[in-house]
């Protein structure tokens, strides 16, 4: 399959300290009701490692019946475990998911041997699709693009979500991955990187921001890549005060609170992570008041 357009990497919302599967419903529903092209769950920002393992289970069950095949499903299923790796994938696979996201191990920060070894089990042993996630300020490790060229050639790798924040590397993994086999895809893991990443051959975004404005993020990408840049650029700039305020303090804690203020579903976040710094929710609410994000009811 080729990977394309936009993925928005779900919250998991929380009510009085439990899954609010009823709220994760009203989500889906509304991203789907946007025209989104894919979602993830588990990811970052739905807080995946806070997640038990019986309520992960049962956020890809609610997920995969309410998207109802309208689009693919994609699971995070990475560990600094290789063995763990294959397990969730696995079970993730069992239960529907349409494409597994697996982050380069954490912690224990592997050689680039250890790193391509990893990417080889969980290839060898689950048949699903699978996404690199590339994100050395969460995890340590970069994936530098010649160890990156050899995990791409291994079966059902189809593509990375690029988070690394330096363009130069996305870049290289475009020229020399991309060119030689046309049906990797790279995709941005940073929304201010969008569209800067299209312009020279990324194929989309898996997205935090969508959260909120799916639909502007859609029509930004669904632009760009059909060569309307004009477009496309005055999207990016309308959203790009709400892509800054997101990431004024570790994600998913103003993603979250931006969105409980906005009165859509998503609660409290767990532990370690807490609630936003009072001086810091005054900058996000100023930020969704320019945008009229209240007034317009462009949200749930």
């Amino acid at each position: 399959m080729l990977l394309k357009g936009s993925y928005t990497a779900l919250i998991t919302p929380f009510k009085n300290g439990e899954v609010d599967f009823d709220g994760l419903i009203k989500l889906i529903n509304y991203q789907l009701a946007n025209n989104i092209d894919g979602l993830l769950v588990l990811g970052t920002t739905g807080e995946t490692p806070t997640l038990t393992q019986e309520e992960q289970i049962e956020i890809i069950k609610v997920s995969k019946k309410t998207i109802n095949g309208k689009v693919p499903l994609m699971v995070g299923t990475g560990a600094y475990s290789t063995y763990k790796t294959i397990e969730n994938t696995r079970i993730a696979k069992e239960l529907g998911a349409d494409i597994a996201l697996i982050v380069t191990p954490y912690y224990n920060k592997p050689t680039d041997e250890g790193l391509y070894r990893h990417f080889l089990e969980v290839s060898s042993n689950v048949d699903i699709p699978i996404v690199v996630y590339n994100i050395q300020s969460r995890t340590g490790k970069n994936i530098d693009t010649p160890v990156l060229k050899r995990i791409a050639q291994l079966k059902n790798i189809i593509g990375v979500k690029e988070a690394s924040g330096n363009i130069n590397q996305m870049m290289d993994v475009i020229q020399s991955i991309v060119s030689s086999k046309p049906d990797f895809s790279v995709m941005c893991g940073d929304d201010a990187l969008t569209l800067p990443l299209i312009s020279v051959g990324g194929l989309g975004v898996i997205s935090v921001v969508s959260n909120i404005v799916p639909q502007r993020v859609v029509k930004m990408v669904n632009s760009a890549l059909n060569g309307d840049f004009n477009l496309a650029r005055k999207i990016h700039y309308e959203i790009l005060p709400l892509i800054k305020g997101i990431f004024i303090e570790t994600n998913p804690i103003p993603i979250k609170t931006a969105m409980n203020m906005l009165g859509m579903p998503s609660g409290e976040v767990r532990l370690p992570l807490c609630e936003m710094q009072e001086y810091n929710r005054n900058k996000l609410k100023s930020i969704l008041d320019s945008m009229n994000l209240f007034e317009i009811k462009e949200v749930i």
